[in-house]
C-alpha cells in the first residue's frame, strides 16, 4: 500500500510553534496550492491543504518559514473521525508532513534563511571502502559529436 503526498504551495497563515505536554514540537500550518487546471474565462483556483509537522520537522518550519513563503511538503495523509460538540460525525482529513524544504528565491520569500531542505539526516560514508564505488569514466573522446 502506499501513501504519499508532494505538494508546493504557500503557507496561508504564520505557523505557530506549540508542545505537547510530554514536551513534543507540533506545528499546524495550511498549504495554498494552484490547480493545475483552469477554465476559461475564470480565475485559477487553489486548494487549501492542512498539515501538521511534528519535532523537527515542525521546529524547522517555525525557524525559516513564514506567511506568504512558499514551500515544498512530502508527507501522507491522515484522516480521523469524530463527533463535534453538536453531535454529528466528521472526518478531518491532514498532511502529516515528513520533508519539507524551501521553494523559490530568498527574495521571493523575504526570509534570510539558507537554501536548504530538511528531512532524516543521510547516511555516513566516512567507513566505505574505495570498492563500494564504480570508478566513473570519461571515455567520450571517441564520440562523432
Amino acid at each position: 500500500m502506499i501513501n504519499m503526498v508532494a505538494l508546493m504551495g504557500r503557507l496561508t497563515y504564520e505557523p505557530e510553534l506549540k508542545t505537547t505536554p510530554s514536551g513534543v514540537s507540533v506545528l499546524r500550518f495550511q498549504v495554498a496550492v494552484d490547480r493545475n487546471y483552469q477554465r476559461s474565462g475564470s480565475e485559477r483556483q487553489a486548494d487549501f491543504i492542512d498539515c501538521v509537522a511534528w519535532r523537527q520537522t515542525a521546529d524547522f518550519i517555525s525557524r525559516y518559514f513564514h506567511k506568504g513563503s512558499m514551500i515544498a511538503v512530502e508527507g501522507t495523509i491522515q484522516t480521523q473521525n469524530f463527533t463535534d460538540k453538536n453531535g454529528n460525525n466528521r472526518k478531518s482529513v491532514e498532511v502529516v508532513a515528513n520533508n519539507v524544504s524551501f521553494c523559490g528565491s530568498k527574495a521571493e520569500s523575504g526570509s534570510a534563511a539558507p537554501a536548504q531542505e530538511y528531512n532524516q539526516p543521510a547516511p555516513s560514508y566516512a567507513s566505505a571502502n574505495n570498492s563500494d564505488f564504480e570508478e566513473i569514466v570519461d571515455d567520450d573522446d571517441d564520440l562523432p559529436f
